[in-house]
């Protein structure tokens, strides 16, 4: 008699486990609370329900990027040995302005554009010729030999006669550029690419060479293409 009352209640008992072990299958996807069940003493099942753990979440901290700027070293002009007095005369006189910030329309002493500082080098060693922007230099002066293009003291003339400067040799030469001011800069792709050509000061527009008290600044109104296309 026992039996028989006992069989069905553990019928009931599989039944509901089976029951509930379907309900928390599906259920725990979208709930992630625990469902736990217990049978009481009557064979009856309760349900209840408990906070899951936590998931556990990466704590991500904002990252920080920072960069770092190298600042390249200022391409380091050559060291010449030049037998000419004159050639002499000149590196000295260019290399005493290097430094000197750009400024349109200005000779020095502490401001130069580009066709003011080939006109103050030249006239500090005695040679002497009509300040002018750089497209009248090219008009002025003949062009030199092709031996004699990357030889000291040449003009070299850039984007369409905007710019001009002297050059040192086959590897570099001097100017003065908008961004930097006096400088000796490399022949790189850049600058060879934009060579209009070279011209040299002829040896007639030698004057003696007298010592110069203070350079004088020069208010020459050259043209304004060279203001606005020197690099």
């Amino acid at each position: 008699m026992r039996n028989q009352i006992l069989f069905p209640r553990l019928l009931v008992v599989i039944a509901t486990l089976f029951f509930a072990s379907t309900v928390i299958a599906q259920s725990s996807e979208a709930d992630p609370r625990q469902i736990i069940s217990t049978v009481n003493a009557n064979g009856g099942i309760r349900l209840a329900t408990e906070p899951a753990s936590p998931i556990a979440v990466e704590e991500r901290r904002p990252r920080t990027l920072t960069s770092t700027i190298v600042a390249r070293p200022a391409p380091a002009a050559p060291t010449l040995n030049l037998a000419n007095r004159l050639d002499q005369a000149l590196l000295t006189a260019i290399q005493s302005h290097v430094g000197a910030s750009y400024r349109f329309n200005r000779t020095g002493p502490d401001e130069f554009d580009c066709s003011g500082l080939v006109w103050r080098a030249f006239q500090d060693i005695g040679v002497n010729f009509q300040r002018a922007p750089a497209r009248s230099y090219w008009a002025t002066f003949a062009e030199p030999a092709k031996d004699e293009q990357f030889k000291f003291g040449t003009l070299v003339f850039f984007s369409n006669l905007s710019h001009v400067g002297i050059v040192v040799d086959e590897k570099g030469f001097y100017h003065s550029a908008r961004h930097g001011g006096v400088m000796y800069s490399p022949f790189n792709e850049y600058w060879l690419s934009r060579i209009d050509g070279f011209r040299r000061v002829p040896a007639q527009s030698l004057q003696p060479i007298t010592p110069i008290a203070k350079p004088r600044t020069s208010t020459t109104n050259v043209a304004a293409g060279e203001r606005n296309n020197e690099p």
